[in-house]
């Protein structure tokens, strides 16, 4: 596999930001040339480094909690463990790789979440997962698949420019409806988020590169849902796909968990990942009795700047008790379910223009 170059490494940093830049923003962050621009987003998404999707926040959708797995099925029913995880109405991402396995379901009661853990281990699929449900409309969930910090730190980028990316958090009072409970969607709102969510697939089934389906140019009422708040555009990466760059690699998938510590601040934690160990995580899941994150790891040239940087253990136990630490390498994963948040919306419906949003 090839190297990348380096006006791939800043093309893949500026779209994994997922901004709604101006393209002439973009070329003037990132100094290449338009052309070298075009060439080399075409690039990324052919080759599968990167992949587009609209990520709804879940209480819009009346499933205000959020559930995440991760797992080691047992050996011989690695596939009956993906058919049970994938077939739950909620599931809209399922990673298996050769021994672990990640899953993350929406859910409009916490009671659906255990009731898919419990059938996960009296059907003798996996050894006891890691269970974590959140509420989704807190600051519960602060990075959600998020790759840009990672990657510009591999790729010696200065700065991020929206990491991290979180899932849910706090709306405005009009999601809200009584006692509390989410607000149901009007028949024109629910088409809005359902075209949206429905973008990326629909593109690929006409043909149009995965380039192609970011927000510029939607109309009035899917635009409003983004500035809401009610969905947001999100590139991911693929890593087992990137080839290297400059000697360095992410090509291990690291998922770590524990139990807070008495007066733990997952805000501290995140902080001194980044800004003291050079480690920004993906993903970070902070629930009641036990938090989540999930890193990349891999290959760097012997001569790395890394060296200095506060190691990562120690800081983990300043938070942390009872940690656990998997990893696999990133080529072993494959998704069955691929952030498919289409699943969680009604068949598609034809538009009612007469209604308000």
């Amino acid at each position: 596999m090839r190297a990348l170059t380096d006006s791939e490494a800043r093309v893949i940093a500026v779209l994994l930001a997922a901004r709604p830049d101006r393209e002439r923003d973009r070329l003037r962050q990132i100094q290449i040339p338009r052309s070298t621009y075009h060439a080399v987003r075409r690039r990324a998404y052919e080759e599968g480094w990167l992949r587009d999707r609209y990520v709804p926040h879940p209480v819009p959708l009346a499933r205000p909690f959020v559930t995440f797995v991760v797992a080691r099925p047992y050996a011989d029913r690695f596939p009956d463990f993906g058919k049970v995880v994938a077939a739950d109405e909620g599931n809209v991402v399922l990673w298996t790789g050769s021994q672990l396995a990640v899953a993350v379901s929406f859910h409009s009661d916490p009671t659906r979440a255990r009731r898919l853990s419990e059938r996960l281990t009296k059907d003798r699929l996996t050894a006891p997962p890691l269970t974590i449900t959140v509420p989704a409309d807190g600051p519960t969930v602060p990075v959600y698949f998020d790759f840009e910090g990672l990657w510009c730190h591999l790729s010696g980028t200065e700065g991020t420019l929206a990491y991290p990316h979180g899932l849910g958090g706090s709306l405005d009072d009009s999601t809200v409806g009584p006692e509390g409970r989410p607000a149901v969607l009007s028949k024109h709102q629910e088409w809005a988020l359902g075209e949206l969510l429905r973008r990326p697939f629909a593109a690929t089934d006409q043909g149009r590169g995965g380039h192609l389906v970011g927000p510029f140019g939607l109309p009035f009422s899917q635009r409003r849902m983004l500035i809401r708040g009610w969905i947001t555009h999100r590139t991911l990466l693929e890593p087992g796909r990137l080839p290297a760059y400059q000697g360095r690699s992410a090509n291990q998938v690291v998922l770590i968990s524990g139990t807070p510590r008495s007066g733990a601040q997952p805000e501290r934690l995140f902080e001194t990942l980044t800004r003291d160990c050079l480690v920004f995580p993906f993903l970070f899941v902070v629930g009641s009795d036990r938090w989540l994150l999930g890193a990349l790891g891999g290959e760097s040239p012997v001569a790395s700047p890394q060296a200095n940087r506060r190691p990562v253990l120690p800081t983990l136990r300043e938070g942390l008790e009872g940690i656990e630490i998997l990893q696999e390498p990133a080529s072993n994963f494959t998704c069955p379910v691929d952030h498919r948040y289409d699943r969680l919306l009604p068949a598609e419906a034809p538009p009612t223009p007469a209604a308000k949003s």
